[in-house]
């Protein structure tokens, strides 16, 4: 049977973020949280191909507890499945450190199933919170599988999976690779639906979502959390804005000139 792997992160939901001084993280203390947008058409295209393939959907998250609502939401959007990474080895990963987190639950999973060649890892471009696009591949790499990254279209035709790229922006790419394999999606691929009623109910009522320590993964404490992580962040911070914004009006050879006027003032012209 087909397995569909999405991988989803539990990110802040607001537009500006705060950032603790000390110790150069995201404060997310009284921070709203939501389900990363760019993974929510992850999810939605998993449902896709469970409708056109048959197969079933696992949702993944790494994160403190609290990441458990957004494994419900992606039940209530059709998931069939949703696994919670969460323990305190886990805390203060890099994209290395998480990705192999991921891919040792995928191996897990795929261990227990009599069928373990037939499935693909879907994962959104990137997380709004981190921006980097790196837990994708590096769990590809980890898993010693094709990856293909920036999909805006995907299908699956018997043991092939053929995709296309957003190469440039005015160039695609068709892409034809064996399964299993792993592929980023942009928000072009598709518009997720909202979770019914029924959708609802059941993610909370009749669905469960399973959490997985480093234990039950078989982590090994060097690659896992802080100690297997290979970046470290001296500084983070929101540049200052300089200067004050300009707006133009008037005809457009006016704006023009104005503008011309102004880059040489600033020394860019």
């Amino acid at each position: 049977m087909m397995k569909y792997f999405v991988c989803i992160k539990q990110v802040p939901g607001i537009t500006e973020v705060r950032i603790d001084p000390k110790t150069n993280t995201l404060i997310r203390e009284g921070i709203p949280s939501i389900m990363n947008p760019h993974d929510k058409h992850a999810v939605q295209l998993a449902i896709d191909l469970k409708a056109q393939h048959g197969g079933e959907i696992i949702t993944l998250s790494m994160g403190p507890p609290q990441a458990e609502a957004v494994l419900r939401e992606s039940l209530a959007m059709g998931a069939d499945k949703a696994y919670l990474l969460t323990d305190r080895a886990f805390a203060g990963a890099d994209t290395l450190a998480t990705s192999h987190t991921l891919a040792l639950a995928v191996k897990k999973i795929l261990n227990e199933s009599e069928d373990n060649n037939k499935y693909v890892v879907i994962c959104g471009v990137q997380a709004i919170d981190g921006d980097t696009a790196q837990v994708g591949p590096e769990m590809a790499e980890d898993l010693g599988i094709p990856q293909i990254t920036y999909v805006l279209n995907f299908e699956i035709k018997g043991d092939k999976a053929i995709s296309e790229r957003a190469f440039r922006p005015e160039e695609h790419v068709i892409i034809e690779s064996a399964l299993p394999v792993l592929i980023s999606v942009v928000k072009e691929i598709n518009h997720p639906s909202y979770p019914g009623l029924d959708g609802i109910l059941n993610a909370y009522e009749k669905k469960e979502v399973h959490p997985l320590n480093a234990e039950d993964l078989g982590a090994k404490k060097e690659n896992i959390g802080l100690t297997g992580s290979m970046t470290e962040v001296w500084k983070i911070f929101i540049p200052e804005r300089k200067g004050e914004h300009k707006i133009l009006e008037g005809p457009i050879e006016q704006q023009t000139s104005e503008l011309i006027e102004h880059l040489k003032e600033d020394n860019l012209l």
